[in-house]
């Protein structure tokens, strides 16, 4: 078909007669339906080919300036949508700034660091404190629960230490205030009461609205096994009229004062359910406001240990006073104790008294379904019971609270502080470990020194 299609240009100009019009037309609908495949006869392979011959349609290429402003619009429109760069709206009537580009881009810089933060480092700091403040409230409340349970365990057994616990369970309080005492020492306990101890009805209702528990610590003497000597009757009978004491099961004596201590805590908690537990001796002039407001700091913190801490010589002489008979423990002769709160007046938190509750014996012995546990102490006590105490959280994770308002020195020192504004928690001498011929000077030093009578009642617990 091809090649009968195909015509010789000059033959055909000698040889081909002239026809008519219509005869043209015709002639050549012939000749293109000759030209035309039957539908369905030729595959896709035979289409193909003549489909590739086709000329492709192509628009002329755009210049490479034409390219460039189209990236250069296209980019700038995607940061318009996106909203990273700020577009100014000027008022009518207003031209734009020669710099207005520079300021464009300033005031989006200026955003992206608002965005991060980084413009304001006060938002920064309050963030990160409350951080800081959530971080330490769960810390407190594990902890909580930790010795929770292993008070309720020792409770449990502390029939058999002979702790005397009520039967409807520990008293909630926010601090417990143990002044330590001795069976010759009434006139000081008189003295206390006429200054910031309250009595009475007084007393009763500050542990009842504030939280505020106050007991003089005693044991017992060792005139009689049971108790019940003439010195032991004496604050029986100052019970039955004051109801400000705290028994424990100790003998009292001088070089039993860690025991005591330790007893103390033991029983503090197994009677009451306190934030902070507290140990003050019957020498030192004290401000409950002031000491119930610093406490109440350090009530989201979990094992605090408050006090005012010193680190003084290890004496190995004997006859001194405060000697210490395993010197040797501490190094070398002249070396210093570790920091530790002097023992005049400090504060531990709810864990760490518990802590020395659970461990101040030794472990519980079971014969078949009954168990006993051992009275021997396990927790060490050394010479001097401010150091015992020390060497008990030494070891332990307690955060150590220096805080010297709490061993201020007696008029003057402490009454020029009041006078500034800044009240003492607690005043005593350092001479005499107390307050010098306290009880005549109590009196004189509540007046200078003290805080004034509705202070505690003020203070959030």
């Amino acid at each position: 078909m091809a090649a009968q299609t195909e015509l010789n240009p000059a033959r055909c100009k000698r040889k081909r007669p002239r026809l008519a019009d219509n005869q043209r037309v015709s002639l050549a609908r012939r000749h293109i339906n000759s030209l035309r495949p039957e539908p369905n006869t030729l595959s896709t392979s035979e289409r193909q080919p003549q489909l590739d011959k086709k000329p492709p349609r192509t628009r002329a290429p755009l210049p490479g300036k034409a390219v460039a402003a189209l990236c250069v619009a296209s980019f700038v429109v995607g940061l318009l949508l996106s909203g990273r760069v700020p577009v100014p709206l000027l008022p009518p009537g207003s031209s734009p700034p020669a710099n207005n580009y520079k300021a464009s881009f300033s005031s989006g810089c200026e955003n992206k660091h608002a965005k991060l933060g980084e413009s304001n480092p006060t938002d920064i700091m309050n963030e990160v404190s409350r951080t800081h403040h959530a971080i330490q409230s769960l810390d407190k409340a594990v902890s909580s629960l930790e010795m929770e349970l292993a008070v309720e365990r020792a409770r449990s057994s502390a029939a058999v230490v002979g702790t005397a616990v009520s039967s409807l369970g520990p008293q909630k309080a926010f601090v417990v205030i143990g002044i330590n005492t001795a069976f010759s020492s009434k006139k000081r306990r008189d003295s206390l009461r006429d200054t910031w101890v309250p009595r009475g009805d007084k007393l009763r209702r500050l542990e009842k609205e504030k939280g505020i528990v106050i007991r003089f610590v005693i044991g017992r003497s060792g005139a009689a096994a049971a108790g019940d000597g003439p010195l032991d009757r004496a604050v029986d009978a100052e019970d039955a009229e004051t109801k400000d004491f705290l028994r424990l099961d100790h003998v009292e004596g001088y070089h039993e004062l860690s025991s005591k201590t330790r007893i103390y805590f033991t029983t503090a908690v197994a009677t009451w359910d306190a934030d902070f537990y507290v140990k003050v001796d019957d020498d030192v002039h004290v401000n409950l406001g002031m000491l119930t407001s610093r406490l109440a700091k350090y009530r989201t913190r979990p094992r605090v240990y408050v006090g005012c801490m010193k680190s003084g010589p290890v004496l190995s002489q004997k006859g001194v006073k405060y000697h210490e008979p395993e010197y040797w423990k501490f190094g070398d002769e002249g070396n210093k104790y570790f920091r530790h709160a002097t023992g005049q007046i400090y504060a531990v938190s709810k864990d760490l008294a518990a802590y020395i509750s659970i461990n101040q014996y030794a472990n519980l012995l079971k014969y078949g379904n009954r168990a006993v546990r051992l009275k021997l102490p396990i927790l060490h006590r050394f010479a001097n019971e401010d150091v015992s105490l020390g060497a008990w959280l030494i070891g332990l994770e307690v955060e150590h609270v220096d805080d010297r308002s709490m061993c201020c020195a007696t008029p003057p020192d402490c009454e020029w502080k009041k006078r500034a504004g800044n009240v003492c928690v607690a005043s005593f001498d350092w001479s005499c470990s107390g307050v010098c011929k306290s009880v005549d000077r109590m009196k004189h030093i509540h007046r200078a020194c003290g805080e004034g009578q509705g202070a505690v009642w003020s203070v959030a617990t």
